[in-house]
């Protein structure tokens, strides 16, 4: 799997924002895709000892949920912690895993925001603008945006909205847990991300793609650390 759009990674914080506004134009919010057959989970760990990050890709089938291939990429971070522009930091690292797939996917969860964000272009919408692949933000915690407690009722949901636009939606994926954030990436309306999201649940409270994915990252972490121990 290859990227469709080059772009600088050598970037100072305000180039970085400044590459943010241009791209978002990019961005497309409605449906682009035809029939899915593979969904990929995304998701990132870190190092602080060694500066390193490991990114972590699982294709599963789709609507079955069976996993057909995971891939994963180490890389030393070079772009700053900046709150806003986190993609800058974690995109390359995600590319780099995405790269080594052999199964294409169609659609990409990621353990992230799309629209979301202050500059409505967060990890999400960033990793579906270069691959131009349909993208959907799962996010476990709010970063912009108000919203009303969606009903304590399995899939129910409630519209977040900052700046009085509505830039996702607020989800219970089970009866009295905490609600995730779904919002768009690239070439998916909100509607469908919704309904995406709610065929890759299992019976937890997180998506298993972004789920699976984080676990895998994690365990890779934490031999990497072994490793150097």
């Amino acid at each position: 799997m290859h990227p469709r759009l080059k772009t600088r990674w050598n970037l100072t914080p305000r180039e970085a924002m400044r590459l943010q506004e241009r791209l978002r134009q990019l961005v497309i919010q409605e449906d682009r895709f035809g029939k899915i057959r593979y969904v990929a989970g995304a998701d990132l760990a870190f190092d602080p000892e060694t500066g390193q990050a490991v990114a972590g890709v699982i294709v599963y089938s789709f609507p079955m949920l069976q996993e057909v291939e995971r891939q994963h990429a180490w890389r030393k971070l070079r772009f700053p912690y900046v709150p806003g522009l986190l993609s800058f930091r974690e995109t390359p690292v995600l590319m780099a895993a995405f790269r080594k797939l052999r199964t294409e996917p169609d659609l990409i969860l990621i353990d992230g925001h799309g629209l979301a964000h202050p500059r409505r272009f967060g990890i999400a919408c960033h990793v579906g603008v270069i691959f131009d692949k349909p993208t959907i933000g799962c996010a476990k915690s709010l970063l912009v945006g108000e919203h009303a407690e969606p009903s304590l009722t399995e899939g129910s949901t409630a519209a977040l909205v900052d700046k009085r636009q509505r830039v996702g939606m607020v989800l219970r994926t089970r009866f009295g847990v905490r609600p995730i954030y779904v919002t768009q990436g690239h070439c998916v309306s909100l509607a469908s991300a919704v309904r995406i999201v709610r065929r890759c649940l299992d019976g937890y409270r997180i998506p298993k793609p972004t789920r699976e994915a984080d676990h895998y990252v994690r365990e890779l972490r934490s031999a990497g650390q072994a490793v150097l121990l």
